[in-house]
């Protein structure tokens, strides 16, 4: 009993520094979504890939030249050491920086590519948008592929209430998307300005405008690219060399050079292929092995397995992209993950198709797996984006709290 007079004990104040510190750490090892796992893994499987097949396809060259058979593959590996880590940072980015800083990734982006016009512009192939900096060699077209989506997924969420009136879906998205593909255009890269023209019909797609929308500026672009293909001498050789199934031989020498061995590999291959490191196109005989034909050395060393591994892996990535979109209710997210996936589909089905020799030869690298720092990296941080964006998308549900009652 308190005595009459005295004052009550103090009651002690509750310490929080050990609860905060506890739900500080529940939200950085929370659950999450099955497509933010599908997402990461996916990729991590096909940038590990692509070093062991980087490797193969350039070691046996180097050793021949007397130079590091390790050299490329690590430089590809610093790239990626570098990549993903900054995929997993941007992960923790919530949507509304994103949103924030749409127009300033753009800008920077395309100032970056206008310095190809500048001394410190290099040309490689015909090709001008590179860049050499500090001996390295850099392409900073392939940020403006992931700059124009998260771009053009802003405009479109800002005008989601207007995009019944075609005024508003074409501007600005329309200049000002041609105008960053003219910029990579001036420099002669028709395979990247084609890739780009795609990631902005992907973002109209998702966006969910009129279909028939869509068919003005198709017809531009179209009438544009085949202008600007059919121009070039060397170009046109190209295109029409894969329209013409009876020049195998005839044009060996000129312009189906590379197609024709690539297809020799994927032959060589079979099913099981010749074993991991046992190619022989990659010695002297395939150029560009470990770029634009890397699948070509899959094939002939993996064989059909190998290649169908690399198509499942990309399918469930889109998968998990394309389940993202249908769950999420933020346009900017859908738009955005369209343009996106679109980049990251239409190039690898592209680079395939050149290897299978379906499609002319365009130079675009398959995304993950072929040599190119600037190309890994772009995707890596892409692949961020996305996982910032999964992270939105609720976490499944532990199996104790989805079991029913448990009777005594």
């Amino acid at each position: 009993m308190t005595q009459l007079g005295a004052r009550p004990a103090p009651t002690p104040e509750p310490r929080v520094d050990g609860l905060a510190a506890r739900v500080r750490l529940g939200r950085v090892f929370r659950p999450v979504s099955a497509e933010f796992a599908l997402i990461a893994s996916t990729s991590l499987l096909l940038t590990v890939f692509g070093l062991v097949m980087i490797l193969s396809a350039s070691s046996a060259n180097a050793v021949e030249g007397g130079q590091d058979p390790f050299a490329i593959v690590m430089t590809q590996a610093l790239v990626a050491a570098i990549g993903v880590p900054l995929m997993f940072l941007m992960s923790r980015f919530p949507v509304r920086f994103w949103k924030r800083m749409a127009w300033l990734i753009l800008i920077g982006a395309v100032g970056l590519q206008m310095l190809v016009y500048t001394p410190l512009g290099y040309e490689n192939d015909g090709n001008t948008n590179w860049l050499r900096i500090a001996g390295q060699v850099v392409q900073p077209s392939e940020f403006i592929k992931l700059a124009l989506a998260v771009w053009a997924g802003f405009i479109l969420w800002r005008k989601q209430e207007l995009l019944g009136r075609w005024k508003h879906v074409f501007i600005p998205l329309i200049p000002v998307g041609f105008l960053a593909i003219a910029a990579v255009l001036g420099g002669k890269d028709l395979g990247t300005s084609m890739i780009l023209f795609l990631v902005i019909l992907g973002a109209l797609f998702f966006s969910g405008v009129r279909l028939r929308i869509f068919i003005l500026p198709l017809l531009i672009s179209l009438v544009a690219v085949l202008g600007f293909a059919f121009a070039d001498e060397r170009r046109r050789a190209l295109i029409l060399g894969v329209f013409d199934a009876s020049n195998d031989t005839s044009c060996y020498l000129t312009s189906c050079y590379q197609q024709v061995h690539a297809i020799w590999g994927m032959a060589n291959g079979g099913i099981f292929g010749l074993g991991l490191g046992n190619s022989r196109e990659k010695y002297g005989w395939l150029p560009a092995a470990s770029n634009d034909y890397i699948f070509a050395i899959v094939g002939e060393e993996l064989g059909l397995i190998g290649c169908a591994l690399v198509l499942a892996l990309f399918v469930l990535f889109a998968v998990a992209v394309f389940r993202m979109i249908r769950k999420t209710d933020d346009l900017f997210i859908r738009v955005t993950s369209g343009g996106i996936v679109v980049w990251i589909l239409s190039q690898a089905l592209i680079n395939i198709g050149v290897v299978l020799r379906v499609v002319p030869v365009l130079g675009v690298p398959l995304p993950f797996m072929s040599q190119g720092g600037t190309s890994l990296l772009s995707v890596l941080l892409a692949c961020g984006v996305l996982l910032s964006f999964a992270r939105t998308l609720p976490a499944p549900a532990p199996r104790f709290a989805q079991a029913g009652p448990v009777r005594s």
